[in-house]
């Protein structure tokens, strides 16, 4: 079966990670989590005492830093699983702050594109159908309120044993995450031309996977 690559923007909880995973179990595809990857240098960088807005320090400290993911979703940071820890809250705050430095944007979009290249790849984040995958052959914008989106990150971070905010915080820290995104100088938050809009508001998440596997459906007859 021909194999196409499919890129899925939208903002943070918005459920493109969720949707892309079960999208690429129902292809056979691999789901590349982006954010995931400035999850880590974000994570990295705190750890390290490194300021989020020094692109020299952060431009040494990723020519030592391996990120990998594992089949099943595991991220791991110079070898240690962080999949949790990269989850935690104030890390997506620390997250939205790192992804405005042009260096580390252009080192990960790197390792990204030429992750891709064999095709067969759900590529989920900010800035893919616009800069990372502008040749895919599917591009979707994921949304949501800010209030569905901060619902289910409290129910995932309760889910997950990671500790979590009330969900009026948690709504707070989306929208400001949400203004950041979409008015950083470098690669901000937008859809693109080409891409299909689903609001994932009121559907169910198998809702949103029927709607996006229709979608890719028409590439692959």
């Amino acid at each position: 079966m021909k194999k196409i690559n499919i890129a899925m923007d939208g903002p943070s909880a918005a459920g493109k990670s969720t949707v892309a995973d079960i999208l690429a179990e129902k292809l056979g595809y691999i789901h590349l989590d982006t954010g995931a990857m400035y999850r880590c240098v974000a994570l990295k960088a705190l750890r390290e005492g490194i300021a989020l807005d020094d692109a020299e320090a952060l431009k040494e400290m990723l020519s030592r830093t391996d990120i990998r993911q594992d089949t099943e979703k595991h991220f791991f940071l110079d070898g240690e699983d962080v999949s949790k820890a990269i989850r935690e809250d104030h890390i997506s705050m620390a997250t939205s702050d790192v992804s405005k430095v042009g260096v580390v944007r252009e080192d990960l979009v790197r390792r990204q594109q030429k992750l891709a290249e064999e095709k067969g790849y759900i590529v989920d984040g900010r800035d893919i159908g616009t800069v990372v995958l502008k040749d895919a052959e599917v591009k979707i914008y994921l949304t949501a309120s800010a209030h569905a989106r901060a619902l289910r990150r409290l129910k995932q971070n309760q889910e997950n044993g990671i500790s979590t905010s009330d969900l009026e915080t948690i709504e707070k820290e989306i929208e400001a995450r949400d203004y950041q995104d979409m008015h950083r100088e470098i690669s901000p938050l937008t859809k693109a031309e080409d891409a299909v809009e689903i609001d994932s508001s009121d559907l169910t998440i198998d809702e949103v996977v029927d709607r996006a596997y229709a979608l890719a459906a028409k590439f692959l007859e």
